[in-house]
């Protein structure tokens, strides 16, 4: 079972035409694509909760968001025809207090420079404007699985939230989230007093493994889907143990 996760890097991560390929692996594997709606049912259903600004997808290369929302401006730091923008993280094209929404599933921990992505959702949100984003969870289990079968770095130990990275997808530190959001949100308050932390939730400790990623074959066929998180379902009282996502919630008051 841990040969089947060892992920192994193939080609050049940060070249266009492997988050295409990502995307193409996601929309064929049923059992994965089930888990990506499930992801981004969490986001659709704010829409009729967010404000009459811009609803932005920051990282938008290897989904397919805007196919179940055609209101949702989808984004990515490469130029992809399916994207309706190309920016950075880190320098938003959006006025201030023009945003009522930015969705992201892991993009975080792979912003080089994410206070300043911070600052720049701070200006760009309008009050009551929201940042959803799932990302990797920092616990014992995830841990194992991230550290030792995984290629991007996870370093749960990083003093400094800047890493060196030399592509959009390359450099990482999966860690991330939980670092800012746990161990160091004093400091978030700080950077950002306009951003709060809304919610926090831990889920998804196997359904990910199972679907074999963007690297292996699926361990269960797509109609397996709802049953199986009906069993992690069960196993949520394990979460803070087992679980390898994260859903966060930022407000801007």
């Amino acid at each position: 079972m841990l040969a089947f996760l060892k992920e192994k890097k193939t080609g050049d991560l940060d070249a266009p035409a492997m988050t295409l390929q990502h995307r193409e692996i996601i929309l064929r594997k049923k059992f994965l694509k089930k888990l990506y709606i499930h992801w981004y049912q969490t986001f659709l259903s704010q829409m009729n909760h967010l404000s009459a600004g811009k609803v932005i997808e920051i990282g938008s290369g290897g989904g397919f968001l805007k196919s179940l929302d055609e209101r949702i401006i989808t984004s990515d730091i490469l130029p992809f025809p399916h994207c309706d923008m190309t920016f950075s993280g880190e320098a938003m094209p959006f006025e201030d207090n023009s945003v009522s929404g930015i969705f992201m599933i892991d993009v975080l921990h792979h912003i080089p420079n994410c206070e300043q992505f911070f600052r720049e959702a701070q200006r760009i949100l309008q009050p009551g404007g929201k940042i959803i984003m799932i990302e990797p969870a920092n616990t014992k289990f995830a841990r194992f699985i991230f550290q030792n079968f995984h290629h991007e770095n996870f370093d749960p130990k990083a003093i400094d939230w800047r890493f060196p990275t030399s592509g959009p997808l390359s450099g990482a530190n999966g860690a991330l989230p939980s670092i800012i959001f746990s161990r160091d949100y004093a400091k978030f308050v700080n950077l950002v007093p306009s951003l709060k932390k809304e919610s926090l939730q831990l889920h998804t400790p196997f359904a990910y493994l199972v679907s074999g990623g963007l690297t292996f074959k699926s361990l269960l066929p797509g109609w397996m889907y709802m049953p199986f998180r009906l069993f992690e379902f069960v196993l949520s009282p394990f979460n803070r143990w087992l679980a390898m996502f994260q859903t966060i919630v930022v407000t801007k008051v």
